[in-house]
């Protein structure tokens, strides 16, 4: 059960190691389509549900706010192609920003594209670690879940396409600054072609 938890785990983490950091104005289709394709017969397959449940299980039985043990998730993603991205949020909330809007119709256009138009994404949510870390994870879950709905209701990218998963504070881009903005961001990871 460890190992399954650690691989899961490590799913996650590796593709926040490997994929560049954007600024929110410097992110084009262009830079997402380069850094998302790349899978072009190889499926992924996850329980999200289950990922869910195993970082949450993680945080209660080490009974700290301390963020022990990140280096678990390390290595699963790293070979996926992978696109972080900054969406803001006001704090404490779930309600993209309008500023962010143009990030993720850079998004829905890079998912749009012949190259990437038949495969199926995890979107990723992080938070810094301000806060309880199981409020963190719910709040990052809550705002992977807006940025899909955005993405499905507003751009039209089909539902079955994309998975959101909310990882808290787990993932620090820079564990050196945890309360740092560098650690409030989106991964964009693709999964491969549609089963």
């Amino acid at each position: 059960m460890k190992v399954f938890i650690s691989t899961l785990a490590a799913l996650v983490v590796a593709a926040l190691s490997t994929g560049a950091a954007h600024a929110q104005s410097a992110v084009t289709q262009g830079d997402l389509i380069r850094d998302l394709q790349g899978l072009s017969n190889r499926t992924t397959v996850l329980d999200v549900n289950k990922m869910r449940n195993d970082v949450l299980v993680k945080i209660r039985t080490e009974n700290t706010e301390e963020n022990v043990g990140r280096d678990e998730y390390l290595d699963y993603f790293a070979n996926l192609p992978n696109f972080d991205v900054e969406i803001l949020f006001d704090f404490d909330s779930d309600i993209i920003k309008p500023e962010s809007y143009r990030i993720l119709g850079a998004m829905a256009d890079a998912l749009h594209h012949p190259v990437l138009v038949g495969d199926q994404f995890l979107i990723v949510g992080h938070t810094d670690a301000k806060g309880k870390r199981e409020y963190n994870l719910g709040l990052s879950q809550r705002r992977a879940d807006a940025i899909r709905n955005a993405l499905v209701s507003y751009f039209k990218v089909a539902p079955n396409r994309l998975r959101a998963f909310g990882l808290g504070e787990e993932q620090l881009k820079d564990p050196a600054n945890p309360e740092g903005g560098i650690n409030r961001r989106v991964q964009l990871v693709n999964l491969g072609p549609l089963p």
